[in-house]
């Protein structure tokens, strides 16, 4: 393929792109030409966003394009310079060249035509959110030279999101470099898109023309479009900044109910052992790292065993979920059946044994995991987010705000319509009539235990894709856990569940207004508080202790 055959080619592709193949064949052709002729090739090239062209565009800049001619060739080849060895930029085939291939150096004029069509070749690229990233990007600079390509561009764009980027980059780049009159007719586009990222450079054109307005010593018409532009950007930032308030609290109520909903899984189980059989378990934190290390096993052996990235591995935490719950129900079994069960009606004396077992676990997790905390990806189809008018949800924050709302749905269910839960209900009210009616208690209590223990290992499985997982992640969560359940009432799960997203709400209110530390010691004493004129919680209800 001649050169300028190939870019006449590659300008009847329009946004269909050229193959890889032929893109590659005119990289070469470009590469080992030279003078004016190679400057106007690689300068047609920033209309295009083929990835190879980026790859050899940054590579040539940096040194890394040489030319060599194999023994008994016709003629040069271009060679890309790679980790592993040279490849062949026309082909894409390695080869091992016999000598040392001449790197191929850019003059200065050429490299700063190369700067430049690295910039703008993901202007063209098949990615909106390349194509997004790239114009916010070259607004953004306010370079002269980039709003010629920008406007072109703007008119190629169907992607209404795309199309916004390139509308608001445009109108960025002419707050500089437009007349007077685009600069005040991009003024009031940037408030009517309200684009933060705009929001200094308006505040910067306010202040600027506020003192020339108030300049007695200049000209009627440029102290009257003073005054314009002054009251044409107070308008946008008062756009900017009201759109921004309203992002802003959507925010905080997605975090905040994200942040209850993590509550609420690490508070359930302890709601079920504390607040149906009244039993403190101090050791409810090293449960739900339990379930964070199970998740992180399970991560490990998809991992050894189908390789990471592949469609095998991301399904690991579908997997590790119901594992986390069995391994923790049953170290619950193992505690209730070991301990705990020679402890009822002897608060004290549960409070100080589960403290105990929980330093011995946090030290067996230091020595078999070590101290330092274990890495846990997310998954792929976990990992990403999207954006709903400029509020950023994160699909792991959502799963987990759908996955509690299962888990009250779930433990309703069980506890109001089968026949354990009803055994668990008469057994935490009454035990001894419970068993002279034929309720088997122990088991029951031993099942309960496992069951709130098993709640817990979940919790620490959510934990882990949007937290750390280390010996002491549960010591984070006990403090918080035990306050959801004094809040919504001893015993009582929807209270639990209520004052988990509430206290979840209220923190994440609080915190952009007084800081993590501040905003945690404030929802603390507003608990406290709370609890002298309702001491039972939102809903007070009687537990088995009251009746024993």
């Amino acid at each position: 393929m001649s050169l300028w055959a190939g870019l006449a080619a590659f300008a009847g592709l329009g946004w269909s792109h050229a193959t890889e193949e032929e893109a590659r064949e005119l990289l070469a052709s470009i590469v080992l030409t030279s003078g004016e002729e190679q400057a106007q090739a690689v300068e047609a090239l920033g209309g295009h966003g083929d990835s190879i062209i980026g790859t050899v565009i940054e590579a040539w800049r940096v040194g890394g394009i040489s030319s060599y001619t194999p023994p008994g060739g016709t003629g040069k080849i271009a060679l890309l310079k790679e980790p592993e060895g040279y490849t062949d930029i026309a082909t894409g085939e390695k080869v091992v060249p016999q000598g040392d291939p001449v790197t191929i150096r850019p003059s200065r004029a050429l490299r700063k035509t190369l700067k430049k069509v690295a910039d703008l070749l993901d202007l063209a690229s098949p990615d909106p959110a390349a194509r997004i990233a790239a114009a916010e990007k070259l607004g953004l600079s306010q370079n002269p030279d980039y709003l010629p390509v920008l406007r072109d561009r703007l008119e190629m764009q169907t992607n209404p999101k795309v199309r916004r980027a390139f509308d608001e980059a445009v109108n960025i780049s002419l707050l500089a470099n437009g007349t007077p009159q685009e600069q005040l007719a991009a003024v009031t586009a940037l408030g009517n898109l309200r684009s933060y990222p705009a929001r200094d450079l308006i505040e910067a054109l306010r202040v600027k023309n506020a003192e020339a307005a108030d300049d007695d010593g200049a000209a009627p018409e440029s102290r009257a479009h003073a005054a314009a532009m002054q009251a044409a950007a107070v308008e946008a930032l008062g756009q900017i900044d009201g759109h921004q308030k309203v992002v802003e609290v959507y925010g905080t109520l997605f975090r905040g109910l994200s942040l209850g909903s993590v509550l609420l899984l690490v508070a359930y189980g302890l709601a079920i052992t504390f607040g149906l059989m009244g039993v403190i378990n101090m050791a409810h934190g090293e449960f739900i790292a339990i379930g964070g290390y199970t998740v992180y096993l399970v991560q490990g052996w998809f991992a050894t065993t189908f390789g990471e990235g592949t469609a095998g591995y991301e399904t690991y935490f579908l997997w590790a979920l119901p594992a986390s719950f069995l391994v923790a129900a049953f170290f619950g079994i193992i505690l209730e059946r070991g301990v705990i069960r020679f402890l009822y009606k002897r608060p004290l004396e549960s409070l100080l044994a589960t403290w105990g077992i929980s330093m011995i676990l946090q030290q067996a997790f230091r020595l078999h995991f070590g101290a330092a905390n274990v890495a846990v990806a997310s998954p792929q189809w976990l990992s990403s987010s999207f954006e709903v008018a400029g509020v950023t949800m994160s699909y792991n924050r959502l799963f987990v705000i759908g996955f509690a709302l299962f888990v009250i749905v779930a433990t309703w269910l069980l506890l109001t319509r089968t026949s354990w839960g009803l055994h668990v209900r008469a057994t935490m009210q009454n035990r001894q009539m419970a068993s002279s009616l034929g309720v088997r208690s122990a088991r029951v209590n031993m099942l309960t235990f496992a069951f709130g223990s098993g709640l817990a290992g979940l919790a620490g499985a959510f934990i882990s894709q949007i937290g750390n997982v280390g010996p002491s992640m549960g010591q984070t969560y006990i403090v918080d856990s035990f306050m959801v359940v004094v809040i919504g009432g001893v015993g009582n799960l929807a209270g639990a569940a209520l004052s988990s997203l509430g206290i979840g709400m209220v923190d994440q209110s609080l915190q952009p207004l007084l800081g993590p530390v501040m905003g945690k010691i404030t929802v603390l004493l507003a608990i406290i508080l709370f609890l002298q004129f309702k001491p039972g919680g939102l809903f007070p209800a009687r537990s088995r202790s009251l009746d024993d």
